[in-house]
């Protein structure tokens, strides 16, 4: 077992750096709070009301009482804007010390030149980077920070801003509306093919921090791009906030994936709403990666809104001591003909736990769909727990639908066969992990999928043999 020091020293984006900070809030959610945010981006008066109303909802809404335990998350004890520099940068040079050897020190400048597209990087509250090939900025793609898109392109943003995910939604989404700071907007025109993948980094630096980024992207006609982000903080005894909201539309032709590596350390709350509308003979994919953090909550959903539409989830979570990951997907079939994969793989070890939560529901007048659920969990010991909880509403007869889950341990025999030929236990033990996620990890682009399976080896080291 890794003892939860040997874990933080292990844990390479652990560290944390002073930085003077342009501003910061004071500690808990207030009207003042929220009109504070508001003034200092010079936001129009439309969004404001937005925020002020989404705060009444906030406070109205309980706290879930299924999923992760939330009782210990203490909304005055946390600064809900953080802003760290007076502006965006260019280069990565003209950022202030601190902040660019955080980024020089997880990598994403050289990941940038390397294999990149475009790059957002943001930091506590606000975006402090950002780039875009030439040649797709000539093709009318938009790649911006979502405060900064509210100002430039108020018709576009306005049009989709929290129409997928109202305030209404949830007590989190609500949290969101109300204090939301940066994130990413992206617009790909019409018959505009993006081949290199655009990815945010998001960065929360200080203890009893609130990151709250607000994404949103909308894939015209006939277009396509890859997204990517990834998510880190340092290790701290005191507990952080997470409560990101991302939508997505996917118009006519399009096809849109979505792939997220999440690094918490195990002191953030991660309570994430994430949905997406396909539209006609449109693809929506989301591919998540889930480690880290103390509870997430997050279950990226596909609403299929026209004719031969498909949408798929691929999710891997593993859990170790102290880590709750109640992750899953929600699929609904609005329109005929349209179809859904879920593939959901999970790993505990360590005393953690892992949960399953996934919908499908298909409408009374969404005949022809064709629905595939997936949920295989991994325990490696007899103090980590896995729990199940599919729930479908299948409305039209006409549905083709099949459902397999498995619950399983090491396979002893699979471990005596390596070793006879000449692995270690524990070598052994990572073999049979690595091909247990490979239905994930195949779907990544390389990189991407090096990363992932470099972390579940790192918090699998020690733990077999």
């Amino acid at each position: 077992m890794i003892s939860k020091k040997n874990f933080e020293k292990k844990y390479e984006y652990g560290f944390s750096k002073p930085n003077n900070y342009e501003f910061r809030s004071k500690k808990g959610l207030t009207e003042e709070t929220v009109r504070e945010i508001s003034k200092m981006k010079e936001e129009p008066e439309w969004m404001l009301n937005f925020r002020l109303n989404a705060l009444k909802i906030f406070k109205s809404k309980n706290l879930p009482t299924w999923g992760g335990d939330l009782s210990k998350i203490d909304f005055d004890d946390i600064y809900y804007y953080l802003k760290p520099t007076k502006g965006k940068s260019r280069t990565w040079e003209d950022l202030p010390k601190g902040i660019k050897e955080t980024y020089d020190k997880i990598g994403i400048p050289e990941s940038e030149k390397a294999i990149l597209g475009g790059v957002k990087a943001q930091y506590e509250s606000e975006v402090v980077y950002g780039s875009l090939l030439k040649d797709l900025s000539d093709k009318g793609v938009i790649f911006t920070d979502t405060d900064s898109a509210l100002k430039k392109y108020p018709e576009l943003f306005k049009k989709y801003f929290a129409t997928i995910v109202p305030p209404l939604d949830n007590k989190f989404a609500a949290l969101n509306s109300a204090v939301w700071s940066g994130g990413s907007f992206l617009y790909i025109p019409k018959g505009v093919k993006v081949e290199l993948p655009l990815q945010t980094y998001f960065r929360i630096n200080s203890s009893k921090m609130g990151q709250f980024e607000r994404t949103l992207i909308i894939a015209d006609e006939g277009s396509q791009v890859v997204y990517a982000e990834g998510c880190s903080s340092p290790m701290y005894s005191e507990d952080s906030l997470h409560s990101a909201v991302v939508e997505i539309v996917v118009l006519k032709g399009a096809r849109v994936r979505y792939i997220t590596v999440q690094n918490w350390f195990n002191d953030v709350y991660n309570l994430v709403t994430k949905r997406a509308v396909a539209y006609e003979d449109s693809v929506m994919e989301w591919i998540d990666g889930n480690l880290g953090s103390k509870v997430t909550m997050k279950y990226p959903s596909v609403y299929l809104m026209g004719e031969r539409a498909h949408g798929e989830i691929l999710s891997i979570a593993l859990a170790s001591n102290g880590q709750h990951q109640d992750v899953g997907a929600k699929v609904i079939h609005v329109a005929p003909n349209t179809s859904s994969i879920i593939n959901s793989k999970s790993i505990c070890l360590n005393g953690g736990r892992t949960t399953y939560r996934g919908m499908v529901k298909v409408n009374k007048n969404a005949s022809g769909c064709k629905i595939r659920v997936n949920c295989d969990a991994l325990i490696l010991d007899q103090d980590s727990r896995t729990d199940t909880y599919p729930h479908m509403e299948i409305d039209n007869k006409h549905t083709m639908l099949s459902h397999e889950a498995s619950v399983s341990k090491l396979n002893s025999n699979q471990i005596y066969y390596l070793m006879s030929r000449g692995l270690s236990e524990e070598e052994a033990g990572s073999v049979i992990v690595s091909g247990f996620i490979e239905p994930i990890l195949k779907e990544l682009p390389v990189e991407h999928a090096v990363e992932l399976n470099r972390l579940i080896e790192l918090e699998m080291e020690g733990k077999v043999g």
